[in-house]
């Protein structure tokens, strides 16, 4: 027998629904969960000041659990910052400056790269470091400014961040609302990751192709747009310095994921590994670049790092804190209201689903790509991303495997919609570096994402 569905189970449900509908309208959600928990608050606790005061709580909780996730992104944008300045990011990627020999290359070197650096430093960061410095190479090799666009978003926006098996940002977000290990999630999306990446990719370049072919495409971008970016300081380092940096960073990284491989750190401990890495790094940077203000120097660029950081996660705050009420962060925010036997308001959804619908691997795979690309919408990526664990625990309690697969394709499906692939202004990083119009490039991808997350959602029912 299922747990007996009460009130505050169907009022969840009408909230999700809700927040779905809104997402769709591309309306911000964000009053729509505070709300949500309120209600849920004061019809489980009859309480009305009290029920004020869970609100607060739920953001307390939701941003205890996001910490470490805002903190290791925010010193990462810290340390990006001062690598553009001193110009050390172009030491970095000039030996891939002689690879770019013709318009394939270009295409397929500077997405490798891109990917690569995401994993380290975020994409947004990741489009700056490598953008200024590639751009005009790819362009002389032939590759059309838009093109360039297109393998930065694709590869960074889009495999990187839909995979983030380094910073784990997104894994944790997913994995924390689908009450699973960051490590179940992650090892089920390598597949998928795989899969969405290459059929995406090799589509986006086919069409590249044909329309280069063609001589339909403009090879500088002529896009009215503002472009910032941080103006290289030639006088804080000496090439040497440069040089020594630009060696020295990737190796201290390499170093954390080969500890993190023989230590068997995930999660939480290989986010700190990287943080503090990252910190040391930046304190070292500012120390010798900037000499005896480098002790304010060092302050300032947290701060940089730090507004970035909660700019970002300023919408996902309250959105986490109503899909934490799904599980357990009911009994942290809200308290024993529900019943004895309950396992967590998505869990008991889940059981009293299965016991209704006959739900099978293909309704679920669909459902989930469906949820994503809708949470997506929102332009963030990771808004909704809560929303996909939640659902993916109650289709995967339903059919009684599967959570950490379906966890790991409502996670690509969201963020390659609105992580920076297909919503025109989340694309705004990539297509400001290349001077192109963010609109166009989101045509550009389209086909080739939604082609991808078809296949993608045809393994996954395989894989189930």
């Amino acid at each position: 027998m299922g747990v007996e569905l009460t009130a505050l189970h169907w009022i969840y449900v009408v909230f999700i629904v809700l927040i779905i509908g809104f997402m769709v309208k591309r309306r911000d959600t964000s009053l729509i969960c505070i709300i949500g928990i309120f209600v849920l608050a004061i019809v489980a606790t009859g309480d009305f000041t009290s029920s004020i005061s869970k609100v607060f709580n739920s953001f307390v909780f939701a941003i205890t659990e996001l910490l470490s996730t805002i903190l290791i992104i925010s010193i990462i944008v810290a340390m990006s910052r001062i690598l553009m300045k001193t110009g050390i990011n172009e030491v970095m990627v000039a030996p891939f400056t002689k690879i770019i020999k013709n318009p394939t290359l270009a295409y397929w070197t500077i997405g490798i790269l891109m990917m690569i650096i995401s994993w380290f430093f975020w994409p947004s960061p990741a489009v700056a470091l490598l953008g200024a410095v590639l751009l005009p190479v790819a362009i002389r090799a032939g590759l059309p400014a838009l093109g360039v666009a297109m393998a930065m978003n694709l590869f960074g926006h889009g495999i990187a961040l839909s995979s983030d098996f380094v910073i784990q940002g997104a894994p944790k977000l997913t994995a924390d609302a689908a009450g699973i290990p960051v490590s179940d999630v992650i090892s089920a999306s390598i597949p998928l990751v795989i899969v969405m990446g290459v059929v995406t990719t090799i589509v986006a370049f086919i069409f590249l192709r044909r329309d280069m072919k063609r001589g339909s495409m403009e090879m500088v971008g002529t896009f009215e747009g503002e472009t910032k970016v941080d103006k290289v300081n030639e006088n804080l380092l000496s090439l040497g310095q440069r040089k020594f940096f630009a060696f020295l960073i990737p190796i201290a990284f390499a170093l954390d994921v080969v500890a993190m491989s023989l230590f068997n750190l995930s999660g939480g401990d290989a986010t700190a590994l990287i943080g503090g890495t990252t910190v040391f790094i930046l304190i070292l940077l500012a120390l010798f670049a900037h000499k005896n203000d480098g002790l304010e120097k060092t302050t300032s660029y947290l701060i940089e790092g730090f507004q970035f950081g909660f700019k970002v996660f300023g919408p996902v705050i309250p959105i986490a804190a109503f899909f934490y009420l799904g599980d357990s962060g009911f009994l942290t925010i809200i308290g024993e209201y529900l019943p004895s036997d309950s396992h967590g308001i998505v869990n008991d959804l889940g059981i009293a689903l299965a016991s209704v619908v006959p739900l099978t691997s293909e309704v679920a795979a669909v459902t989930l790509t469906g949820v994503g690309a809708i949470t997506g919408l929102d332009g963030s990526g990771f808004s909704g991303i809560t929303l996909a664990g939640s659902v993916a625990n109650l289709f995967g309690s339903a059919l009684g495997e599967g959570i950490a697969t379906l966890t790991a394709l409502g996670q690509i499906a969201a963020i390659w919609v609105g992580g920076g692939t297909l919503v025109p202004w989340a694309l705004i990083p990539a297509a400001a570096i290349c001077n192109v119009s963010p609109f166009e490039l989101a045509r550009r991808n389209l086909l080739p994402v939604v082609i991808g997350l078809i296949v993608t959602t045809i393994v996954a029912m395989f894989i189930l």
